[in-house]
């Protein structure tokens, strides 16, 4: 699954799943374009080193993606350094107020700010970019889902609404842009141990938690050439992470594991 020649553009890079993606792809020689919010720079800066290391070109950008100028600008800048972005992953998200709050007391303002972060801002981005990369006919789009846009679990309303809306967002890009040789999927990484999880969670218990970068071979997977036919899926990490694995054959043939 040759990554060399690939430029990977990822959201929420300053930690958690976003970091262990960007230190994953650059072991894998690819290019990169790291994002986070100004809040987070110092971390972002601490994965910018870490790439640094693996002698990976990078470039880290501080954006807000659900501020429209802030998405244009972070898509201009990666555009102007590199030519081109062949993958993009769109992993930021905004969990919303925590302790996480019933929907009747969820202020107004926190559920938009979640929207616009985990759906507007995935939009923005996908439309700033899709254009390269249909002029090129190819190109790897990975959202990242969650479990809580499939189930209705109390407290999580304005983040599942959030997912849920991102995986259709997902399947409608999958079915205008089919035939193109562009590409849009989405992952389901399952309970990792991340900041954000310990918000929501802060009583849970981690150690029943993934680590981040053992969920990254599926992103791998997909930001490969060998998951060229792999459109519209909403794939489960663990499962094929497992597939992958068990299979000599399994980078060959179409996943078939969705689900939430």
């Amino acid at each position: 699954m040759a990554l060399r020649d690939k430029v990977i553009l990822i959201t929420g890079a300053s930690r958690g799943l976003g970091r262990a993606l960007a230190i994953e792809f650059a072991r894998q020689g690819a290019s990169l374009v790291i994002n986070s919010r100004a809040a987070s720079e110092k971390d972002l800066r601490e994965t910018e080193r870490e790439v640094h290391a693996l002698n990976a070109p990078v470039l880290s950008v501080v954006a807000d993606v659900s501020n429209r100028a802030d998405v244009e600008r972070l898509a201009a800048e990666a555009l102007a350094r590199f030519g081109r972005v062949d993958v993009l992953i769109n992993n930021a998200s905004a969990l919303g107020p925590t302790p996480m709050p019933l929907l009747v007391d969820t202020p107004i303002e926190e559920f938009e700010m979640v929207l616009r972060t985990n759906v507007m801002g995935p939009f923005m981005l996908t439309r700033a970019l899709v254009g390269q990369m249909l002029a090129r006919g190819s190109g790897s789009i990975i959202n990242v889902s969650s479990d809580a846009g499939v189930v209705g679990y109390p407290t999580w309303g304005a983040y599942g609404v959030s997912k849920a809306a991102l995986d259709h967002l997902t399947r409608t890009w999958a079915a205008e842009l089919e035939g193109t040789g562009v590409r849009v999927n989405s992952v389901d990484p399952g309970d990792m141990d991340t900041a954000m999880k310990r918000a929501s969670e802060p009583e849970g218990d981690a150690s029943q938690w993934a680590k981040p970068e053992t969920v990254t071979p599926v992103f791998v997977y997909l930001a490969s050439d060998d998951a060229a036919s792999v459109n519209g899926e909403r794939l489960l990490a663990n499962k094929i992470r497992d597939e992958l694995r068990s299979s000599a054959t399994a980078t060959q043939s179409v996943p078939t594991h969705t689900g939430s």
